[in-house]
């Protein structure tokens, strides 16, 4: 099916530019004709007779509006005078390109077409027997560039008639195009109907193209030319409305809005607006062509979010998006006679506004390229379990900064970006960027309380006073640090709740989680407490502790017991310490309080209990006074009241 609908569109392309036609003028005449033309004289009087006949201005159509809408209707008449004459001038501009040919001894046109098309298939068909078939926008585009070289090696070692050689050239580029375009619909994976519809589309796009190029060439009239333009199309135009209607899943009221939105493009068209033209085709089609090169971008990386997946997605992105600029900004050159083209102010607006179009498609490449470093950065500092403290330590620090980073970054982009845009739209930006100073001036003074937090965040982080992930206390605020932003810091407490703090509010930061920490505390116990053995048993429990496999690797000294604190009125308060790893001590001291109880009520160390000793020697004495007590509760129970 694929080969007979290359070969299809290629008869197409032959016969609609090569059609019969009755035998030409004698040379002789034409020879005659051209002397004439020469001719001084004849040249004088048609230039006295152009002068003559050109009607005198009209007061009314001074303003350019007018002129333009003379000139537009002026033009619409004169094309559609010039469409009955298409046959003939059509038929007459085959048969000089077929006597151009038949005249130096080679054959006709359409079948040297016929056969460079023929010539490219067959080298085609050998490659792809011979290659490995590989459904990838490569696997499409080789074949066709196999077809292409093969047609352009015989072609360019041909010394073809000069009429020959410009109308086979226009009318292969044209095929060479519907090819790469049929490859990259398939690559695109579009839906059967309207991928037909779109290679039919695009088939008549290109041959109209093509005839188009080859009219002064082949000495068909400039209006002629314009009038197989408007007729090509009118069937655009129709191609375009059905496939609307037939390939679209949308409602009613969208399907008859983009109707009318594609007859006002082609009434654009016909008025010459070429700008504006295509404009309203890159609404309407440019969407969809970003995102389709972005979905065949994707397929050449395996990571989109990697350095080398955004250079090549948004790159194609960007290289799209430069190119439809490029080609808005050649049609408007090449279109001097347009509305626009006469208010020079329009002028300046349309090339400032092209300008800031890849100033701002440049700022968007450049940001999501640092960006995405940005991005990959913290999610590989996130992971520091298999690191060395220092190694984990900048990781650390680099987690804190990238974020703030990343901001000031957005800002500075979009200010310069904005600034540039601004300076290409004509508008000046030095008095701009004084009234900015000045105001930023005020705006410093009237909200001292934001400079001062934004200053002392950048000291705290030049000092390193914090990390993401460390806990902290500043004044009445603890938390572990989440976040940050250009005047605040996040902390969400041990409890769940997040505080937000400005800078300028910490003032002196308390960091719990930074290099080690020594966990301290005590036990009472009694008096008859051996102070050597409970020594040795902490030394053990330490051991014990060190060598867990849990616990052993949060450790950075062992458990030891410092000594005697002090003689408290119940028991002998004795003092411990060990050195652990940031945030684990409050763990670590739990699992060592239940260890030493354990080891120490099996060794015969009791710990302090309060105690009440009522009167002195006399041992029944505290019996006689509880007796005494609950007499008179008893008796103050049953008095009457």
């Amino acid at each position: 099916m694929k080969w007979s609908l290359s070969f299809l569109v290629g008869l197409l392309f032959a016969f609609s530019a090569f059609a019969q036609a009755p035998a030409p003028a004698s040379q002789e005449k034409i020879d005659e004709l051209v002397r004439l033309l020469q001719d001084k004289d004849v040249q004088a009087w048609l230039n006295s007779r152009k002068e003559t006949g050109t009607p005198a201005a009209n007061p009314s159509s001074t303003g350019s509006l007018a002129k333009w809408e003379t000139a537009a209707r002026a033009r619409v008449d004169q094309i559609r005078a010039a469409i009955p004459e298409i046959p003939g001038e059509v038929a007459a501009a085959a048969s000089r390109a077929r006597s151009d040919a038949t005249s130096r001894g080679y054959a006709p046109i359409f079948i040297i077409f016929s056969g460079l098309v023929a010539l490219g298939l067959v080298a085609e068909f050998i490659y792809r027997k011979l290659a490995i078939r590989r459904e990838t926008l490569i696997g499409r585009l080789a074949p066709v560039g196999i077809f292409t070289g093969a047609m352009a090696i015989v072609f360019f070692a041909v010394d073809w008639p000069p009429l020959a050689r410009v109308v086979l050239l226009a009318y292969l580029s044209a095929f060479i195009i519907f090819r790469l375009a049929a490859a990259f619909l398939h690559a695109a994976d579009i839906a059967p109907p309207l991928h037909n519809r779109l290679l039919l589309f695009i088939g008549v796009v290109c041959l109209a193209a093509a005839t188009a190029t080859i009219g002064e060439p082949l000495g068909v009239p400039p209006l002629v030319t314009d009038a197989i333009s408007y007729c090509f199309s009118i069937i655009g135009l129709c191609l375009a409305i059905e496939m609307v209607w037939a390939t679209s899943s949308r409602s009613r009221p969208w399907k008859l809005g983009t109707m009318a939105f594609l007859v006002v493009l082609w009434l654009i068209w016909c008025l010459n607006m070429r700008g504006l033209f295509w404009i309203g085709i890159y609404v309407l089609i440019l969407p969809a062509i970003l995102n389709a090169a972005g979905r065949l971008a994707a397929s050449f990386t395996s990571d989109p979010t990697s350095f080398r997946g955004v250079l090549i997605i948004r790159g194609a992105r960007a290289a799209i998006i430069a190119l439809a600029v490029g080609w808005l900004a050649l049609v408007w050159h090449l279109n001097p006679d347009s509305l626009g083209q006469r208010d020079p102010v329009l002028v300046s607006l349309f090339y400032g506004g092209l300008k800031s179009v890849l100033i701002l498609v440049c700022a968007d490449f450049l940001w999501q390229l640092a960006r995405g470093w940005i991005d990959r950065s913290l999610r590989v500092t996130t992971d520091t379990t298999s690191l060395n403290p220092a190694d984990a330590a900048r990781r650390a620090r680099f987690r804190t900064l990238l974020p703030i980073f990343r901001n000031a970054l957005a800002v500075v982009v979009a200010v310069l970006a904005g600034l540039v845009v601004l300076s290409q739209l004509g508008v000046q930006i030095g008095p701009l960027i004084a009234g900015a100073g000045i105001f930023g001036v005020a705006i410093g003074f009237g909200s001292q309380t934001l400079v001062k937090d934004v200053i002392s965040g950048v000291f705290y982080m030049l000092d390193d006073a914090f990390r993401v992930g460390e806990y902290i206390q500043a004044k009445d605020y603890k938390g572990t640090v989440e976040g940050f932003s250009l005047r605040s810091v996040r902390l969400r407490h041990h409890r769940g709740p997040v505080f937000t703090v400005p800078f300028g509010d910490l003032g002196a930061v308390e960091n719990m989680s930074r290099d080690w920490v020594i966990d301290k505390f005590r036990i009472t116990v009694g008096f008859e407490t051996d102070i050597e053995k409970a020594r040795k048993l902490t030394k053990k429990v330490g051991a014990e502790l060190k060598e867990d496999e849990e616990l052993g690797k949060l450790f950075i000294e062992p458990l030891k017991m410092k000594g005697v604190e002090q003689f408290a009125d119940y028991g002998i308060v004795v003092s411990f310490a060990m050195t652990t790893v940031p945030g684990m001590q409050t763990y670590i001291r739990r699992k060592a309080y239940a260890k030493i109880r354990e080891v120490f009520l099996a060794n015969g160390i009791s710990f302090a209990q309060p105690t009440v000793q009522v009167g002195g020697d006399d041992k029944g004495g505290g019996a006689a006074a509880a007796q005494a007590i609950r007499a008179q509760q008893a008796s103050a129970a049953t008095s009457p009241k």
